[in-house]
Parts: C-alpha cells; structure tokens; sequence
C-alpha cells in the first residue's frame, strides 16, 4: 500500500514511475490559459493567511464547502479568514473522491512542506502555523511561488478594453524569472443578447477613441484593440461560448441593422443573433490568423443558474453548471467558415460536457491542413473534467481518434497562485496511463520513444505553440 501522496502517487507500473520520476517531474510549466490577476504579479503581492490565498475568489472551494452544508457568511461573508479557513478544514474529511482533496494537500507540501500532513479539524491549528510561517518568506509573493513551480509562461485573460499597464511593465523586466501575457477575451463584444450588451460597445468606442455604430466599426475597434494586446506580447485569445452559434454569411447591410438595433435597446430573435455571433468570430478569427495568435474556444458552460446566489455575489461564485446543447453541425461550420478562406488560426477546442469529446477530436480532425502538427487542438479536461477520470477520458479518446503525441496538454484555467500542482496531477496521471500501455502491451517498451512523447505532451508542444523554439 502506497502512503497518501507518496512519491508514486498515481504510478501503477515501474515504466510509469521512472516516466515521471526522471523525465516529467523536472520539466518547466507553460500555463497558457488561467485568470491570475496581473496586478498581484505586477506588485509582487504577499498574502497574510492561508486561509486568504486559499479561500478568497476561489469557486472551487465555496460550492464544495456550500455542499458540506456550510454557509455563506464563512465561505464569502463577513467572517474574518480563520474562521473560513477552518470551516473549510472541517470539511476536508467530506471530500474524499474530489479532486480537491488531492488538490489542497498537494498545496501543502509542494508549496509548504507540509508533507504527508492530513487537514482536518484537529490538524487545523497546527497547519494554519507552519503555513502562515512560510507565507511570510520572500519565496511565498506572487512571483515567488510561480518561480517556486518552474512556470515559464503565465497567460492571463484580459477584456480588449484593459489598459494591459501591467504586462506592458513587465514585458521586458529580466527580474521576473517568467513571461506573463495578455489573453484577448472579447466575450462582451460579441455577445449582443445579453443586457450590457450597449453599455460595453460605448466603453469600447471610448477606449479606442471613435464611435462604434456599424460593423465595420465594431471590427475595427476590436482588431486596433488586438494590436495593443500583440504589442504587450499576446500569443492567445480566449472565448467562452455558452451557446454556439456559426451563424451564416450575410453583408454589412444586416450585420449594421443588428447592431444598430441592440444599440437601440430592442430585441433580437435567434438568426439575428447567430448571424451576429458568426460575423464577429469569423472577423476576429481571422485577424488571429493574420497575426500568428491561437484562438481558444471554451465552450458549454451554463451560467449563474442560481439566481439568489448571482445577486448575492454576482459571476464566477459557484453557481454555473454543464450544458447539453448539441455542437457538431455549429463547430464544424464555424471553423469551416474561416479555412474557406485560408484564415483559420491555430486553434483550441474545449467542451465542457464531456460526452461532446468525440465530437470535439473528430472535429480537430476534419481541419488539420498539413501546416503545424495538431493546428485544431481538442483541448484538455476542463473545469469540471479536470480531475483523474475526466483527464484520462479527454486524452483516451484524443489518442484513439486523433493524435495525442501533438496535444498542447495542462493549463490551469484557475485564480490561485497555489494551482501549478494540477500540472504535476496531470503528469502522474499521463505517465501513469503510458505505463499502462506498456505493462498491457500496447506500445513498445522503447525509452527514447516513451520519453520523447511524454516531454512533447508535458511541456514541448506547449512551448513550441505559446513561446516559441
């Protein structure tokens, strides 16, 4: 019996734990997609408790602790961080089976020392002491605990309206250790349906100094917005599709009647909005394609569902969910609408539910050109399917009917500073699966061959794509 998170935690085979032991675990970090606040890497910032980097904007955590029948005034309310600290080590026994479990006390060691220590309430006082401890240290800033991880490469997630003041300060600093950069998000830009839909179009019309009344405005103003970002050192954009809408192609004649009509404030029926949704992804696709920048499609989630709960605390608490809206027939035109033309960039797909995983590897599939291996990636478990079954599921079914010696392979997608073990859970749990096609035959018990692949998939293809060779 291994002890709790032993050195071979999750390596079955002996080709497993040598896989990870000397070819993985040394390996640097390419993070190329998480919600790390620039500011707090920009000020180096410190954190007064554990309870405050561990429990403050992490969602994770509070719907995990709302489902152990805490409530809400110690997991975002006016209780002081002790006491949300310790309701959460209250409830660590209940975790058992989450990936949180894993999660937390991979925090404690790697970033703490706290090696085999099991929080609970009775081990609470004596954690919150040695963490704090260390917490006080210079190793323990914001930079200090991504150099900790070997990370070489932060990309954040930015609206097109940020100033990106912080990244353009770090830009060039040798002091960092790290490259941090801006990912174009222009989610607000192009979802016309929803209510602030008018307010937005006016602080982007501001911020790149023009009124924005017609499609041509609205693109233009985005892309002028893309080039700052290129400027500040972007390598990505991002888009987080609830609904997936290729739309059709159409004229500017329809698409400046659609928005003038939202600007308005009235009403748009489904096609108005698919059209719209189409046209600005299509543009801005292939302004990404022009420029060199990978295009990342998150898409399926439903939002703030709960309704008390989002006039509580507003987005991003907890309270969002998987969807189960077909995406084959919409996906597959979208891309199409751009490779048409030549301008569909190197892409990423991620689904949240995952029974649409099949459908988002066989869709990588139909648009590979010959250009750069794996240019349509089917994107690692995400979000909810980031945990041991749900990683293994995405890259089982990307290695049966695609090629996973091409995949990008972990990112984050996260708001802590403690999250970079998730890259050492992913690696335990890909050596791990490896080892297993050794020991069963599969593939050849070949070393330059194993290790090749596992470096390509834990760190090379991700450098090749977001830093460069």
């Amino acid at each position: 019996m291994q002890p709790f998170l032993g050195p071979d935690f999750l390596l079955a085979t002996p080709t497993a734990r040598r896989l990870y032991h000397e070819v993985a675990s040394s390996l640097p970090i390419i993070d190329y997609h998480n919600h790390l606040p620039p500011e707090q890497i920009a000020a180096d910032t410190t954190w007064d408790s554990l309870g405050r980097i561990w429990l403050e904007g992490d969602h994770y955590k509070w719907r995990a602790m709302r489902w152990a029948g805490i409530d809400e005034r110690r997991i975002t309310g006016e209780a002081d961080f002790r006491e949300k600290y310790d309701a959460f080590a209250a409830i660590m026994p209940k975790l058992l089976g989450n990936p949180l479990y894993h999660w937390s006390h991979l925090e404690l060691d790697r970033y703490f020392g706290l090696s085999g220590a099991v929080l609970n309430s009775g081990s609470a006082a004596a954690i919150w002491e040695a963490a704090n401890a260390e917490l006080g240290k210079p190793g323990h800033s914001a930079r200090g605990l991504l150099r900790q991880m070997k990370v070489e490469l932060v990309g954040t997630t930015d609206d097109p309206c940020d100033s990106l003041e912080h990244h353009i300060a770090l830009k060039d600093d040798p002091s960092l250790g790290f490259r941090m950069v801006p990912s174009f998000r222009p989610d607000k830009a192009f979802k016309i349906e929803l209510d602030g839909f008018p307010s937005y179009i006016n602080r982007l019309a501001s911020v790149v100094g023009h009124p924005v009344r017609s499609f041509e405005d609205l693109t233009g103003a985005l892309v002028a917005r893309l080039d700052h970002f290129v400027a500040a050192g972007c390598v990505a954009t991002d888009h987080g599709i609830e609904i997936l809408r290729a739309g059709s192609d159409c004229g500017a004649a329809r698409l400046d009647g659609i928005l003038g009509k939202r600007l308005a404030n009235q009403s748009l029926d489904e096609t108005e909005i698919a059209d719209f949704h189409g046209a600005v992804l299509v543009s801005l696709g292939r302004a990404y394609a022009a420029r060199g920048l990978v295009m990342q499609l998150h898409i399926g989630a439903t939002r703030n569902n709960r309704t008390a709960l989002f006039r509580q605390l507003g987005p991003d608490a907890g309270g969002d969910s998987i969807a189960d809206r077909p995406i084959a027939a919409e996906l597959n035109a979208l891309l199409d609408r751009l490779d048409r033309t030549g301008s569909l960039p190197r892409t990423i797909l991620y689904a949240l539910d995952p029974t649409r995983n099949e459908v988002i590897v066989t869709t990588a599939g139909n648009f590979q050109d010959g250009s750069v291996p794996g240019k349509v990636q089917a994107g690692s478990g995400w979000w909810f399917n980031d945990q041991l079954d749900g990683m293994e599921r995405q890259m089982t079914q990307l290695a049966q009917m695609g090629l996973i010696s091409t995949f990008v392979g972990m990112l984050t997608d996260s708001r802590s500073f403690l999250s970079f073990p998730r890259h050492e859970y992913f690696r335990r749990l890909f050596c791990n699966m490896v080892g297993n096609w050794v020991e069963t035959g599969q593939v050849p018990n070949d070393a330059d061959l194993l290790d090749t692949l596992v470096r390509d998939v834990c760190y090379r293809n991700a450098r090749s794509w977001f830093v460069g060779t």
